[in-house]
């Protein structure tokens, strides 16, 4: 049974859970600061996830990194909701009725493109996932502005 503690600290605060493999931050913005990727690396965590908007302080981020702790930022993570809206959106529109193994097979691409785009970015412009993503992100919209002749 954990402390009565348990409620006022942060989830990787509490010695009782031990080794922590993966965290998922997805509470509010600036859960997770330094100290907190601090203890998260000596506890073997080998990955962050963000569920929410900017849990992760931009300090925690480059500890994170400095580690070469996989972080993928709540942009990145939560691409997937939004996906599947489009494509509810498109059967929708099509008046169509697509198998479960068809929606996540077009997600399973959607989310690979998603690494894969903000992957690319960061190797190119030697900076981080979620900066590689936000680059991705930047790119896509110059893009639709050009297409649309709005510049």
């Amino acid at each position: 049974m954990l402390p009565p503690s348990c409620c006022s600290a942060k989830p990787w605060q509490l010695d009782e859970l031990g080794d922590i493999t993966l965290a998922f931050p997805c509470a509010t913005q600036n859960e997770l600061d330094e100290d907190d990727a601090e203890a998260l690396h000596s506890r073997g965590c080998r990955a962050v996830i963000e569920g929410a908007n900017m849990p992760t302080t931009a300090a925690a981020v480059e500890r994170l990194e400095s580690h070469d702790m996989l972080y993928i930022p709540g942009k990145m993570a939560n691409a997937g909701g939004v996906a599947v809206s489009g494509l509810e959106m498109a059967q929708n529109r099509a008046m169509d009725t697509w198998e479960a193994h068809d929606v996540h097979e077009k997600l399973r691409g959607i989310m690979q493109d998603v690494y894969r785009q903000a992957k690319e970015n960061e190797e190119k412009y030697n900076c981080g996932l979620g900066a590689g993503a936000n680059i991705a992100a930047f790119l896509k919209v110059a893009e639709a502005l050009q297409a649309q002749g709005a510049v």
